[in-house]
């Protein structure tokens, strides 16, 4: 079965899944990805999109080693347009990645919980940011990101859900997403496109 028969089970989500499917993919630079989604945390697609293309600039061949990130002086990163928490926050990312390993042979043998419960000890990196890298750099297929506000608009849409008390809505948000299950990283970017089309 693919995951878009599993995922249109459920008939308000089916509403969803006209641009199917999506692929996942896999990136191997793991550090790198993730010092790539503390630089785009509240900015626009486009800020964000020309912050990397700076930050990647820096370097020769476009792909610097968390040694080059640590060797880079602050005031060149924030040159590029980064505040001085993202600089640490990037700093700390490069840090954990020479201390502790971030490798992406070491994080595939992980579980999704493992993968947190290593990464979330970096200051600057929270829940949120683990399981965007979960679904786009590690490519796993059932990860659901309860917090991501375009989940949760897109949801409040689709299911006619109320938001008025947070922890009901959440736990409301995570039995619909449960019988989404193993498939609902696909469910999450079929959700955020609806959203955009909808608008």
């Amino acid at each position: 079965m693919s995951y878009t028969d599993h995922l249109a089970k459920d008939k308000k989500l089916a509403l969803t899944l006209s641009n199917a499917p999506f692929k996942l993919k896999q990136e191997k630079k793991v550090y790198l990805h993730l010092c790539g989604s503390i630089m785009s945390q509240q900015l626009s697609t486009k800020v964000a999109a020309v912050i990397w293309k700076r930050f990647l600039g820096l370097y020769e061949d476009r792909s610097p080693t968390p040694e080059q990130i640590l060797a880079t002086p602050n005031d060149t990163l924030r040159g590029i347009g980064l505040s001085n928490a993202k600089v640490q926050y990037i700093q700390n990312v490069a840090r954990f990645a020479l201390e502790h390993g971030m490798e992406w042979k070491q994080l595939k043998k992980m579980s999704d919980d493992e993968v947190i419960d290593h990464l979330i000890q970096i200051k600057g990196v929270g829940r949120w940011t683990i399981e965007m890298l979960l679904m786009f750099a590690l490519g796993r297929e059932d990860v659901f990101a309860v917090d991501d506000l375009g989940i949760q608009q897109a949801m409040i849409k689709l299911y006619k859900l109320d938001n008025f008390n947070k922890k009901e809505f959440k736990e409301k948000m995570l039995r619909i997403a449960a019988k989404w299950s193993p498939y609902r990283t696909y469910a999450c970017l079929h959700l955020w496109k609806w959203k955009d089309l909808a608008v």
